[in-house]
Formats: structure tokens, sequence, C-alpha cells
């Protein structure tokens, strides 16, 4: 099997986020870690380098999601990003980067599987 894909998953919400990181966990195409806030997400990745996937909530407090996003971006312009927010972002997508997607919430987990095995195909072609 190819390498697995490293996702860093923020959300402040503690259920959520440790439903959607239980279920993220079980499938071995993915590398896990997982932060409340913004300014964890930015310290981790500050300390444990590149991420393939930066997948946060918009609404954090702190920090927000978007903030966060183009951060990673700025010192990574390729960073992939997922936005996960109940608002329409499609607008602001182009602004922070070319690999940044938005995730409407509630969502499926199916929605956000199919989008991470899309960005998985990006990021290791054949994998």
């Amino acid at each position: 099997m190819a390498d697995p894909i490293r996702i860093l998953y923020v959300e402040d919400n503690d259920d959520l986020r440790d439903s959607i990181a239980m279920l993220l966990e079980e499938d071995p195409a993915h590398r896990l870690a997982v932060c409340a806030s913004g300014e964890e997400a930015l310290a981790l990745m500050e300390q444990d380098g590149e991420w393939d996937v930066l997948v946060t909530d918009v609404g954090l407090p702190g920090l927000s999601g978007v903030d966060l996003a183009r951060q990673a971006t700025q010192r990574r312009p390729q960073q992939w990003v997922v936005l996960c927010s109940g608002y329409d972002m499609a607008g602001e997508l182009a602004s922070i980067g070319p690999n940044v997607r938005a995730l409407n919430k509630p969502f499926e987990l199916q929605a956000l599987e199919d989008l991470l095995a899309d960005i998985r195909g990006a990021l290791r072609p054949q994998a």
C-alpha cells in the first residue's frame, strides 16, 4: 500500500471532532492528528512539518479556520486545505490558494472521504 496521507483535522466541537477522527482513523490510507483550535494546529504545523491535508472548521474561536488556512498556504502555497463551514465559501476559496476546497456542514462522512480520496489521487498519482 502507498504511504498514507497525513491529515491535520481541526474542530472545536468535542463530540464532532472525536467522532470524525475515529472514523477517519479507521482508514489505513490516513495518518491523522487532531487539534481543537487554530492556534494548536499552527503550533503543530510548525513543530511537525508538512501535512498533506489540513481539514478545518471555519468557525473556530480565536484563530479562525480561514486565517489558519491562509497561514498554512503562505508557508506552503500548494498546501491542500478542506474548509468545513455552514456557509457558502465558494467566492473565498481561490483567494486562499489553488488547493483549497469547501465542505458544507452538516456533511456526510462519505462526502469527506470522497474529497480526501480525490486529494490523495492528486498527491499520490497511481497510488
